[in-house]
C-alpha cells in the first residue's frame, strides 16, 4: 500500500512539473534572469546578420518575413489569453487563442490565409495528414500543431534545429519569421523574432499561457525538443542588414 502511495505522489509531482514548467520559464524571463546572467559575465555581444525577403505579399512595403513577426508581436501587445478551445467556424475570438493561433494571425498580417491553405491541402492530399485527412474538420485542423507541421514540411524550407549561442554561422540560419516546432510530450509552435539576446540567440514569439509572449527563454528551455525549423518565405533574394 505504501509503495502505491509513493508512486501516486511521484506521478502527481511529474504531472505538476510539466504543467507548471511554462509558468516557471515565464517568471524567469519576466525577471530578466537570463539577460542578467549574461551581463554579469560580460559575454561579448554576438552580431548576427538579419536576412530579409524580397517577397511582399500584401504590397505594404514591408518584407513578408518582418510582416509575420509584426503580426505575431501584435498578439503580445494585445495580451492574447491562452485558449485552446474548439470554436465553430475555426477562429477564436479576438484576444484569445493557442500557440497555433499566433501562427495564422501572423501570416494574415503578411497577406496569407493560412487556414484556407491548410484546409485546401488537407482536402487535396488527405493521405499526407493521416487521421486528419480521413476525417477533416476545418474548424480545428489549422489550429493543430501536427497539421501545421505537415503543411510547412510540404511547402516550406526545412532548416537546422540546432541552436549554438555565440556561433554566428549557426545563428544566421535562424531568421525573423521562421517557424519552430517542438515535439512530444509537450507539442508547441512559435515564430522566430527579429530581436536577439546578447549571445545572438533569437527571441521567440508564442503563446504557452497565460498570455502570448516574446522571450529569450523558451526556445532553448522548452521541455520538449525542437523537432522542426521551417522557413515559409524564401530569403534567397533578400538582403542582409
Amino acid at each position: 500500500m505504501i509503495g502505491k502511495k509513493r508512486w501516486l505522489i511521484l506521478l502527481v509531482a511529474v504531472v505538476g512539473l510539466v504543467l507548471l514548467y511554462p509558468l516557471y520559464g515565464k517568471i524567469l524571463s519576466g525577471l530578466g534572469i537570463s539577460n542578467l546572467l549574461v551581463s554579469q559575465y560580460q559575454v561579448p555581444k554576438c552580431e548576427v546578420p538579419q536576412l530579409l525577403s524580397a517577397q511582399d505579399q500584401n504590397q505594404n512595403g514591408i518584407p513578408d518575413s518582418i510582416d509575420i513577426v509584426n503580426g505575431a508581436r501584435q498578439e503580445v501587445k494585445k495580451g492574447t489569453v491562452y485558449d485552446g478551445s474548439y470554436f465553430q467556424g475555426g477562429y477564436p475570438p479576438e484576444g484569445r487563442g493557442a500557440c497555433t493561433d499566433v501562427i495564422w494571425r501572423a501570416f494574415k498580417t503578411a497577406g496569407y490565409d493560412l487556414k484556407k491553405m491548410v484546409d485546401e491541402d488537407i482536402k487535396n492530399n488527405p493521405k499526407a495528414y493521416g487521421a486528419t485527412g480521413r476525417d477533416p474538420d476545418p474548424s480545428i485542423d489549422f489550429r493543430r500543431v501536427s497539421n501545421l507541421q505537415v503543411f510547412f514540411k510540404r511547402y516550406g524550407q526545412e532548416l537546422t534545429t540546432e541552436i549554438v549561442a555565440g556561433d554566428v554561422t549557426n545563428l544566421t540560419n535562424w531568421q525573423p519569421g521562421d517557424i519552430v516546432v517542438f515535439g512530444l510530450p509537450l507539442e508547441h509552435i512559435g515564430i522566430i523574432s527579429d530581436q536577439r539576446g546578447r549571445d545572438g540567440v533569437p527571441l521567440m514569439i508564442h503563446n504557452c499561457g497565460p498570455k502570448a509572449s516574446e522571450d529569450d527563454y523558451y526556445l532553448l528551455n522548452w521541455p520538449s525538443k525542437i523537432t522542426y525549423h521551417f522557413r515559409f518565405i524564401s530569403l534567397q533574394d533578400g538582403s542582409a542588414v
